[in-house]
């Protein structure tokens, strides 16, 4: 299973996230800021406090985690197919 193994925030509401299989790069985040429970990050000393919590997530405290396979398609932008094979389609002749 791939997973984060470091994770840094940058300016403009990104971060730099590298994973155990070598593959890093930068994430821009932005999009979310203000909205819902990101409505938090408009104080950007809480976007700064970006850490990988103890399941792996991408976690800024108790109520804004992200998910870190999400994270890695958007890092990656390869399908969740290529990260989960099982969600291809199975052909079926009839």
């Amino acid at each position: 299973m791939i997973r984060p193994v470091t994770v840094k925030a940058l300016k403009d509401y990104k971060i730099w996230i590298e994973y155990s299989n070598g593959e890093s790069g930068v994430v821009d985040l932005s999009e979310y800021v203000g909205k819902g429970i990101f409505k938090r990050w408009e104080d950007y000393s809480v976007f700064e406090k970006v850490k990988i919590g103890s399941s792996g997530e991408i976690l800024w405290d108790d109520d804004i985690d992200l998910c870190p396979d999400s994270i890695y398609l958007k890092l990656t932008r390869k399908n969740p197919e290529d990260l989960f094979p099982n969600l291809k389609e199975n052909k079926v002749n009839a």
